[in-house]
């Protein structure tokens, strides 16, 4: 390029304008080309009037400035008369710092590990297995804190209520129980009537019941129960689906997801279990769901490093905040992946249509996760790879590839920048998902990864498998 050419790209100007993703536009402005990141943030916080600097992304079209504006956009193709809408996107107030280490080995447990989960206030660690028993353990310490037992078969699935004073677990006779994390006791009746094993539990959002005392799940039998676990009675049964239920979701806006062998999805109403609309597209079973509000719903009133008193009105309506401040549009969006190696980006509450089909994997997709922010859609599959799709349009973003077996699980960072998976292959790594690369790889297990969670305060990452072993993870 000439002295004369590049003088008359720096001087080439575009008239744009800021744009949240409520679609809420500032007052036009005059850009030059090669404005930085930098000095666009500046001039965002100058025209939102922030008191202190705000960090921002920017992004045009779905593609993220990350230099100058000049590099996302053709500037030839631009005239005076078009406006240019560059959407704006608050970065994490917090960074969580990619897990480095393993901090401990668990032992305990006499057979696989299948489930770990960390309260939604980061306080509690538990576990499921296949030695029928579900562990509560000591973050501080590092150390096993109660063996709880009760099941006579493998647990299956384990789930936190959102307010962290509960945790239901379920097994292979279809039995589920709900324990105190505080004491390791059973904390109410066993619920009993499915008549195959439990394949997946949901509690309703905080912000619809904060006293936590419905339970969804999801069964081989078929059919979808609605409990009081506080009188160990079944609300609703709901039985639409022909074949096993394979997942369950509670969203925030009233209506429960449910993904099967039948290869539907369908949208209960959970106040009267009316079946709402059947999603239909998946050519072989249904294995996965997403919503973009899982991250809200399942940290309720938490926010990583501020306290709340889950026991007052002002909880209820802080998690209620977040959910809305999570659907910018109105309403969540749902993600399935199944093992025709698809997956379908939903909007559940209007439409049987989907927004988009989302190709790509060469194997079955066995586990999908939305970002926190709920910017971006991780799905993990048989074929050794993981991929990241664009949270609202679902187009294809890029791969994660590393592992040499079967991906089985992912979890995100509460920033949205690093994602863990768990694998086959007896590894974990944690992903840069800006720049698509390895961060670390995390060897350690002997067998098997099965489980993956990383905690809602970003300090840990817990894992289990078949080898037995729970580790957790630290920078």
């Amino acid at each position: 390029m000439s002295v004369h050419e590049n003088e008359k790209s720096e001087e080439r100007r575009i008239i744009s304008r800021f744009k949240n993703s409520q679609g809420d536009v500032t007052d036009l402005i005059d850009l030059p080309v090669n404005c930085t990141v930098e000095q666009l943030t500046l001039i965002c916080n100058a025209i939102l009037q922030q008191e202190e600097n705000v960090p921002y992304l920017f992004f045009v079209d779905d593609q993220e400035i990350k230099s100058t504006l000049g590099d996302v956009i053709n500037a030839d193709k631009f005239n005076t008369e078009n406006v240019l809408d560059i959407v704006y996107q608050q970065q994490a107030i917090f960074r969580v710092r990619a897990v480095s280490r393993c901090t401990s080995s668990l032992p305990g447990h006499a057979e696989a590990v299948i489930s770990v989960n960390f309260s939604p206030n980061g306080r509690y660690l538990a576990s499921g297995s296949g030695d029928t028993t579900v562990r509560f353990w000591d973050i501080n310490t590092q150390t096993p804190e109660f063996v709880c037992k009760s099941h006579t078969n493998w647990v299956l699935c384990i789930a936190w209520s959102p307010d962290s004073k509960k945790l239901a677990s379920a097994c292979k006779d279809g039995k589920i129980c709900v324990w105190d994390p505080t004491s390791g006791k059973i904390a109410g009746p066993v619920l009993s009537g499915h008549r195959q094993w439990v394949t997946g539990l949901a509690w309703e959002p905080y912000h619809s019941n904060t006293k936590c005392i419905h339970l969804a799940s999801s069964s081989k039998d078929g059919s979808v129960r609605i409990w009081d676990v506080v009188r160990g009675l079944t609300v609703f049964s709901l039985t639409a689906h022909n074949k096993s239920v394979t997942c369950i979701k509670w969203g925030g806006a009233g209506l429960i997801y449910t993904g099967s062998q039948d290869r539907t999805i369908k949208v209960w109403r959970a106040a009267d279990g009316v079946l709402c609309r059947t999603l239909e597209g998946h050519a072989h079973w249904v294995n996965t769901l997403a919503l973009s509000t899982d991250y809200v719903l399942r940290t309720g009133p938490f926010n990583p490093g501020v306290e709340y008193n889950t026991n007052s009105v002002e909880s209820e309506e802080i998690a209620l905040k977040r959910y809305k401040d999570a659907c910018p549009d109105g309403q969540e969006r749902l993600v399935s992946g199944s093992d025709d190696f698809t997956l379908f980006l939903w909007h559940p509450e209007k439409q049987k249509t989907p927004i988009a089909r989302l190709t790509g994997h060469q194997q079955l997709v066995n586990d999908v996760k939305f970002s926190p922010d709920a910017s971006i859609i991780a799905s993990a599959s048989f074929d050794k790879s993981i991929k990241l799709w664009h949270g609202s349009t679902g187009k294809f973003i890029g791969s994660l590839r590393g592992h040499v077996q079967a991906v089985y699980v992912i979890a995100w960072s509460a920033d949205s920048r690093l994602l863990v998976s768990g694998s086959a292959d007896s590894t974990l790594k944690v992903w840069n998902v800006r720049n698509k690369k390895i961060e670390l790889d995390l060897p350690g297990h002997a067998d098997e990864v099965f489980a993956v969670d990383w905690s809602p305060t970003g300090l840990q990452v817990a894992s289990g498998g078949k080898d037995k072993v729970l580790k957790l993870w630290a920078h």
